[in-house]
């Protein structure tokens, strides 16, 4: 089956979940017309069904091919992305001064979430450039500005993020390229680099790397990194390409998914160096990478959402379609379709409503940024900053965690044919798996969510977000409403969980850091569950208001109901793993190194 972007889920998350109505109509949208929304949503997921994820199967099956130093994408792929380009997808969100239409980026998040779900892979290659074009506006002087940005905003060119090296993974510090100052003013950069998304490709004319390096001087550590850009081909004075640059794909990754996209190992300097332009300030690179890097953290969200969104459409119809068994008490002969039985109703329910949540979770991260540069109260600015920088690991980790249980249950929804490869469910599992892993593992993502967000101000942030969540029950529970069932105690329960947890937290990252850290993970499954659950019970409540028939609230209610009494109802559990595990945690060397 192909995808149908899911537009009223998406809009009622978009405006009420995530907040974005409320956000316009206090002004901090600038003259932003949200009637058009729907519009940009809808065409974009046109174009999805039309021309991308018709080619999902076709890139995973015939993958990309390394010949010589150049990366040749699968059959259609180029097509695509210049059909892509010159819709204008590529300039959703992009600075009008250099060729954007200057949309909010919640409008791009949704954006990507059709990309994604249609055809990850492909959106990969944007979301990276998307990434670049953000460092480049913030911390590029005029003069690459007006060179490179144009370029990357229009889509013409494509960018990478280059920090891994074979001893400096997570450990960004330890990386060895290095970089050594000209007399023009321009850098020449000697390194490898490994795991390079969309290092090389044929989909563009040039490709701008962003590169991690080390000056001579530099001080030890992630001090002494500096950022530099590193066009594949240089850029004459009229604007036309110019030389080949020394830098170059040496390999290419064999991969569990994300066939279609090119994983590249990326040599520099076989030829005297790479000519490299710095960004920023020298020995300030990792401020600059931070920029691309958490812009990207939403977009790997956003692919966690979509990935997930796409696997259940799939079980779904396929679960309407096989048939198996007999409805309990039923009478007659022949069989009905599985999703008659309540098991399979319950991991459907299940998939789309940890869908659902993740994806309120991206929006409301994509709103807060918005806000932070939108705004033109400064507290107001500050305020949404820190809010968006507390969003940003759950949104990375719980979105793309969700993903892989979804896709997960979607092969288990196809039985035996999801473990074959002709029906798609395989592939949405495999393609999964590593937006645990890139653009910071999860864990690393729990443990930036405890060390720093939630010790930010004394937990000032995750308090004040705590006690909206709680004005959010309130209105549950004072709807009456039979249909939310014990929705309200549920969440009123997690709450409990969540702040008693936060404050253990507080308390251990000063008197037992090794005790906060074996928490960061389950802590960051509860704050998930918890936000995710009181989101969709907002967006439920927002359903009986918007006044398009009862059956549509209800689908909404129902949801919700589902969520918290299936999933935030776990939240007791993880407050005590939070708590009880630390121990056991810490005092595992016996076990797995006696």
């Amino acid at each position: 089956m192909t995808y149908r972007a899911p537009i009223p889920d998406m809009l009622l998350s978009l405006n009420h979940g995530a907040g974005l109505q409320a956000a316009v109509q206090a002004g901090h949208y600038g003259d932003f017309d949200a009637d058009i929304t729907m519009a940009i949503l809808e065409e974009a997921g046109r174009f999805a069904s039309d021309v991308l994820a018709p080619l999902n199967s076709v890139g995973d099956k015939n993958g990309i091919k390394l010949d010589g130093g150049k990366v040749t994408t699968a059959p259609g792929w180029p097509d695509a992305y210049r059909r892509w380009t010159e819709a204008g997808w590529n300039a959703v969100s992009g600075p009008e001064a250099f060729g954007g239409q200057g949309l909010p980026l919640a409008i791009n998040a949704a954006c990507t979430e059709i990309w994604s779900a249609s055809n990850i892979a492909f959106g990969l290659c944007p979301l990276l450039t998307l990434s670049a074009i953000e460092a480049l506006d913030a911390h590029g002087s005029g003069e690459l500005k007006k060179i490179y940005l144009e370029k990357l905003v229009t889509g013409e060119w494509t960018g990478t993020m280059q920090l891994t090296e074979p001893q400096a993974g997570s450990d960004v510090g330890a990386l060895r390229t290095r970089a050594e100052r000209a007399s023009d003013g321009s850098y020449r950069i000697s390194g490898t680099k490994i795991f390079i998304t969309y290092g090389d490709h044929d989909m563009t004319d040039n490709i701008v790397h962003f590169v991690l390096a080390r000056l001579p001087d530099a001080p030890p550590g992630t001090r002494g990194i500096s950022l530099f850009l590193i066009p594949k081909f240089l850029v004459n004075a009229d604007g036309s390409l110019g030389a080949r640059n020394d830098i170059h794909a040496s390999g290419v990754e064999h991969k569990l998914g994300m066939h279609a996209s090119p994983t590249c190992t990326m040599t520099m300097g076989d030829h005297g160096g790479a000519i490299g332009y710095l960004i920023g300030e020298e020995n300030k690179g990792m401020q600059c990478m931070f920029t691309m890097m958490n812009q990207a953290r939403l977009g790997v969200g956003l692919e966690g959402v979509g990935i997930a969104d796409r696997a259940y459409q799939q079980a779904l119809a396929f679960a309407g379609e096989r048939r198996q068994g007999r409805a309990v008490g039923k009478p007659g002969t022949g069989a009905d379709p599985i999703i008659v039985h309540p098991d399979v109703k319950r991991m459907l329910m299940q998939m789309r409503a940890l869908t659902a949540a993740a994806r309120t979770i991206c929006y409301a991260t994509a709103v807060a940024l918005d806000i932070s540069a939108r705004a033109t109260d400064p507290a107001t600015r500050a305020l949404a900053a820190a809010r968006g920088a507390l969003l940003t690991p759950i949104a990375k980790a719980f979105s793309t965690d969700i993903g892989n249980e979804v896709c997960s249950l979607g092969v288990q929804v196809h039985g035996g044919m999801g473990f074959i490869e002709e029906t798609g469910a395989a592939q949405h599992f495999r393609d999964a798996r590593i937006t645990l892993i890139y653009e910071g593992t999860n864990g690393i993502q729990a443990i930036d969510l405890v060390t720093r967000k939630l010790a930010a101000n004394g937990g000032a942030s995750v308090f004040a977000l705590l006690d909206e969540l709680a004005g959010t029950v309130k209105q549950v529970e004072a709807s009456n409403d039979p249909a939310f069932g014990t929705t309200g105690a549920k969440l009123r329960d997690a709450l409990g969980s969540l702040d008693r947890a936060s404050r253990w937290l507080l308390e251990r990252m000063s008197s037992a850091p090794n005790d906060a850290l074996a928490g960061a993970t389950p802590y960051l499954r509860l704050f998930g569950s918890t936000l995710g659950g009181c989101m969709l019970a907002a967006e439920a409540l927002a359903a009986r208001d918007v006044g398009e028939g009862e059956g549509h609230a209800q689908r909404y209610v129902t949801l919700a109901r589902f969520f918290a009494e299936n999933i935030t109802v776990q939240a007791g559990a993880l407050e005590r793993t939070v708590m009880d595990g630390a121990e056991a945690v810490n005092g595992a060397d016996a076990v797995l190194l006696g």
